[in-house]
């Protein structure tokens, strides 16, 4: 029986019901699932009943895994599994996953481990909704524009941070990465077009850094538009699943200091490609130890 797909908003996330992810995965499922993420872009099951192993199997459905980060050290006894845990960091930026690295993960599986009381929610919008609602020649201006993404962020935090994050802060940037992507990359197996930018995009080239700063939030202006962004309030043993190839996701940070902890599975993705066919290339840094490259068929 297939499962069932629920939407969520007109345009992202939808809950799917009906699939026993404890179960041997069967082919025609796993093609229902692939398809539900192509479409909807983010998919959500409850009650998953999952640990570690059994995260790291149901993301090895869409494909091979990564590690759990080039740099940050994975959750304990584990490879493949990073704790999104506000012990250590909160991720209140717009941002694609590991965008930095010249293949990104085609897809993140978050988990829920610990819940908030309040707050806590994880936003995830469509960049190929917003790439739709530019007007026609910023479609252009965006169609012929490269931009380079790097790990290297400006982690200011107030002074009453913890050393905890300090020292997050601190590994994520320890090797440095820069990666050139297309701004618009089209989606290697629906061919939507998105804006690929986010918090890690810092300098378009060609163009100045304030120039780059200005365009870059026009951009991410569409990205963000309520219309285009799922709000997804967070319960005990849920699973999401988000195509990272053609979205952006915010982590809140609305919940005051409750403890709050997802685990993150990310699936090895491939290299970006621009409407002209130009692939990314990798600038700085080597991140073969993360992930292998995904090859995808024409």
């Amino acid at each position: 029986m297939p499962p069932s797909i629920r939407k969520l908003t007109g345009r992202i996330g939808a809950v799917v019901e009906g699939v026993d992810l404890t179960a041997p995965p069967d082919p025609v499922t796993v093609t229902a699932l692939r398809d539900a993420l192509n479409e909807h872009k983010a998919i959500v099951f409850d009650d998953v009943n999952l640990d570690h192993a059994g995260q790291e199997r149901v993301a090895g459905w869409f494909g091979e895994l990564t590690t759990a980060h080039p740099n940050v050290p994975a959750a304990d006894g584990t490879t493949n599994v990073l704790a999104v845990d506000s012990e250590t960091s909160k991720a209140n930026e717009w941002h694609t996953d590991v965008s930095f690295v010249v293949n990104p993960p085609q897809a993140t599986t978050l988990r829920s481990v610990v819940t908030t009381p309040y707050g806590g929610e994880t936003l995830i919008a469509n960049a190929a909704a917003a790439y739709r609602d530019l007007p026609e020649p910023l479609r252009a201006l965006a169609d012929s524009l490269r931009v380079v993404h790097t790990n290297r962020y400006d982690y200011a935090r107030p002074s009453a941070t913890t050393a905890q994050r300090q020292e997050y802060d601190r590994v994520f940037v320890s090797t440095p990465y820069e990666a050139e992507h297309p701004v618009v990359r089209v989606h290697p197996l629906t061919g939507e077009r998105g804006l690929f930018i986010g918090g890690f995009a810092k300098r378009i080239v060609g163009l100045s850094s304030s120039e780059s700063a200005e365009l870059l939030r026009l951009f991410q202006s569409y990205v963000t538009r309520p219309e285009n962004v799922l709000c997804w309030s967070w319960a005990p043993d849920q699973l999401l699943i988000f195509d990272n190839r053609i979205t952006q996701h915010y982590g809140v940070d609305n919940y005051d200091d409750h403890p709050r902890r997802l685990n993150r599975v990310t699936i090895a993705g491939d290299v970006p490609v621009g409407v002209g066919g130009r692939r990314s290339e990798q600038l700085v840094g080597d991140a073969s130890h993360y992930s292998s490259v995904l090859e995808v068929a024409a």
